[in-house]
């Protein structure tokens, strides 16, 4: 469950033999994964020597580095240095950079379990969907499988369970939610998530010449077609775009 809570100081870790982990909750809340992608920003603007990759989640975030180029201590200090001073308790989320439009198909064969959602949450199926559209969704994290996005946070009547039992398959563009998250299925999965939705856009699609075309922090806004309309979509897919586009904000 993702809750509002305080945070102790950040955490930095060693991980493996070529990462720093920066820890700043034990589990998910909406301070700590703003920190998170917060910090991210921080880092990738500081341009450390010798880092390879800056990966938040929900609590924390991984930086890689290059043995031959630099050294745990180094990129621990260095780290340090850009945590210290800062109360990342209260750190605003960072504007988003990119904007993604994703055509998106609610209910019937698209979205089968948009009425048990709506019923367990006491939502009804035309706040669902307009609350879905209205709020700007944040790429929280990337994981699970490959490209794959986290995508949140919804309004307070989103916060529900996972389901008791799991859903045997749902596919590749499934959009389904649970604890005021969304997740983009990028490939067939079984889940606990309840699907409400369905998306022809693919954030990963290895034989496209850019294979990940999401980033955590994106912002991502969705925008009901009707089930005619998505089909058509369908219909000439190839780079896994589905209607989608990204707008620029900076």
């Amino acid at each position: 469950m993702i809750q509002q809570h305080s945070m102790p100081a950040p955490e930095v870790l060693p991980l493996g033999q070529d990462g720093v982990l920066v820890r700043f909750a034990k589990q998910a809340s909406f301070e700590a994964t703003a920190a998170c992608l917060a910090f991210q920003r921080v880092v990738e603007d500081a341009n450390l020597p010798g880092l390879t990759d800056v990966v938040p989640s929900l609590i924390s975030v991984l930086l890689q580095f290059d043995p031959a180029r630099t050294d745990r201590a180094a990129v621990t200090a260095a780290t340090s240095a850009l945590l210290d001073g800062r109360d990342w308790l209260h750190d605003p989320l960072p504007a988003p950079k990119r904007c993604w439009h994703i055509p998106v198909a609610f209910g019937g064969q698209f979205g089968p379990q948009l009425t048990d959602f709506a019923t367990v949450s006491g939502l009804s199926e035309d706040t669902i969907i307009a609350e879905a559209q209205e709020t700007e969704l944040r790429v929280l994290a990337i994981g699970f499988a490959p490209g794959q996005p986290y995508l949140g946070y919804l309004p307070e009547g989103w916060q529900v369970p996972r389901q008791s039992s799991l859903t045997p398959r749902v596919p590749a563009g499934a959009i389904a939610t649970a604890i005021r998250q969304m997740v983009l299925f990028t490939s067939a999965s079984t889940t606990g998530w309840r699907q409400i939705a369905e998306t022809g856009f693919r954030p990963f699609l290895q034989e496209r010449s850019e294979s990940f075309l999401l980033r955590q922090g994106d912002a991502m806004r969705l925008h009901q077609v009707s089930h005619d309309a998505y089909r058509d979509l369908l219909k000439d897919n190839a780079e896994g775009l589905g209607g989608a586009r990204c707008e620029v904000l900076s």
